[in-house]
């Protein structure tokens, strides 16, 4: 892959800088320039026989990392499930498993993650339960400060997120614009900074030299 485009050369630059700031907190944290060797690098951290599970995610897919689980691990999967109640109980269940993967709404580059839920399944699992917790993120996602993560988080992420959820009345799957909504069919019903890893080294956080997810 040509990384010699300034989008790249600033990916390559940043990431080894902002993963040292991950590190200074607890998280495991390495850059990986490419998805190829980000996939590699999630795979050595998961042992074939870890039960393993994830909240909503298009990094993960993007990278290989899902379809990989699925075939090398027991998995713990909520769209396995037949009814609305037996999605609920798996959803539920993740939280024990061994390995939570997932990516993040958006990182700040002094070594933050900043994430938004509208269940909170994805983000319970981040704070505590699973024995570890991958992330893929994408140099993307990386923010200056705090405050421009949550800003993404509801300005970029939700309104691409809601897109999964047919039928959903937000503002933002009207407009593609947040509105701050109060509604009963929010994804932004918790808004979670992990400003460090306890315990340490529990999140490992890989930083992708390519735009993922949104």
């Amino acid at each position: 892959m040509d990384r010699s485009d300034m989008m790249h050369r600033m990916y390559d630059i940043k990431g080894p800088l902002v993963a040292k700031k991950f590190a200074a907190r607890g998280f495991e944290a390495v850059y990986c320039p490419t998805k190829e060797e980000a996939l590699k690098q999630a795979i050595s951290y998961i042992p074939e026989t870890d039960v393993v599970s994830w909240g909503g995610s298009v990094s993960i897919n993007e990278i290989g990392l899902r379809p990989y689980v699925l075939e090398h691990n027991p998995v713990i999967d909520r769209d396995s499930a037949k009814t609305p109640e037996e999605r609920v109980e798996l959803m539920r269940k993740a939280l024990l498993c061994d390995t939570f993967l997932m990516g993040a709404n958006a990182a700040v580059q002094d070594g933050q993650l900043i994430n938004i839920d509208g269940n909170g399944n994805r983000v319970a699992a981040l704070c505590y339960g699973p024995k570890q917790v991958i992330a893929i993120v994408g140099m993307n996602k990386v923010v200056p400060t705090v405050e421009a993560g949550i800003e993404r988080a509801h300005t970029v992420a939700s309104p691409q997120n809601i897109g999964r959820f047919p039928g959903v009345g937000t503002p933002c799957a009207k407009t593609g614009m947040c509105g701050h909504c109060i509604r009963p069919d929010s994804v932004c019903a918790q808004v979670v900074r992990t400003r460090i890893c306890k315990p340490q080294g529990r999140i490992k956080v890989i930083l992708v030299g390519e735009n993922l997810g949104f």
